[in-house]
């Protein structure tokens, strides 16, 4: 099943159908108080959990890449934890091209599986409310344009936890094409003045295969549509239209038919995303092209200080 976030959630204020939804919002605060947290379990291997607490399109699994590639330079042996979800195959499959992972329905037992083979850190993707596991390290993410929508947790609004909880995390990480850092800084700093925020930039890696004079429809179904749009267009190439699916979206043929000819009406190209891309394997995509992206890190040795 493919559900688009309520447009309400990301209104810059509850309206009255997040009202009448906060019902349901306490009932699942109350249930989540009542999960029992496991104790600290002694380890060898380190965790490293990358999540969020908005839903969605936060740059989680960038950033586990990155991580990735500076424990690599540092020699240390490290690989991927993702709890298993029918939906999410895409990522997985991004995360395989960097690095071992480990996919389980319990994501402690996914780590018992990477100790048992002699890693010495597992990079969790998600996994943030996962109250079984006690982590070693702990980075929130944040899209700069998504920020928390109207700020209520789900049903009401799209936060797994609320915003006032940044009080118990150390360090966040704000992800985007540079939109709003100063306000939504001030922001984070007014809840927890010794948050350590660290700032990433998303980076086309293969814009040479894009001509700038062309014009190109865009699609996508991930979490951060807007952001992508974004980076395109700070890349300088010409959107003529923008189609947003849901977040982990299952494409049809009529999804893909209606795009192709919506393209050749605009007489333009189309550009997706990779995660996107790798959703498609069952149809024709030789008319279809697609953005592989990396996340910059604005202060890269402050990011290493920390993880090291």
């Amino acid at each position: 099943m493919n559900l688009k976030k309520p447009k309400f959630w990301e209104y810059n204020k509850p309206n009255i159908y997040a009202y009448l939804l906060y019902p349901f919002t306490l009932l699942i605060k109350f249930l989540n108080i009542l999960k029992s947290k496991t104790k600290n379990k002694d380890r060898k291997i380190k965790t490293i959990c990358v999540g969020n607490i908005y839903v969605g399109g936060t740059g989680k699994t960038s950033l586990c890449i990155k991580i990735k590639k500076i424990l690599d330079r540092e020699k240390i042996k490290s690989c991927f934890i993702k709890k298993y979800y029918k939906n999410q195959l895409d990522e997985q499959k991004i995360l395989k091209e960097y690095g071992k992972v480990f996919i389980s329905h319990k994501r402690e037992d996914a780590i018992q599986q990477a100790e048992n083979e002699n890693f010495e850190v597992a990079i969790l993707d998600d996994g943030l409310q996962d109250k079984s596991i006690d982590y070693n390290l702990r980075f929130v993410c944040f899209n700069n344009i998504n920020w928390i929508g109207n700020g209520m947790t789900i049903p009401s609004g799209p936060l797994r936890e609320s915003i006032t909880n940044m009080k118990k995390y150390n360090h966040v990480f704000l992800n985007g094409n540079q939109e709003n850092e100063e306000t939504l800084i001030n922001e984070l700093l007014k809840i927890n003045s010794n948050l350590i925020i660290h700032i990433g930039q998303y980076k086309p890696i293969n814009l040479n295969n894009f001509k700038k004079n062309q014009k190109y429809l865009v699609f996508s179904g991930i979490g951060n549509h807007q952001t992508f749009v974004s980076m395109i267009k700070k890349n300088g190439l010409e959107i003529l239209r923008d189609i947003e699916f849901a977040d982990h979206y299952s494409y049809t043929k009529k999804d893909i038919d209606l795009i192709l000819n919506e393209a050749d009406d605009l007489k333009c190209e189309i550009v997706t995303t990779e995660k996107d891309f790798l959703r498609l394997e069952n149809f024709d995509t030789n008319k279809i092209k697609y953005i592989k992206s990396e996340l910059q890190i604005t202060d890269e040795n402050k990011l290493i200080k920390y993880i090291i």
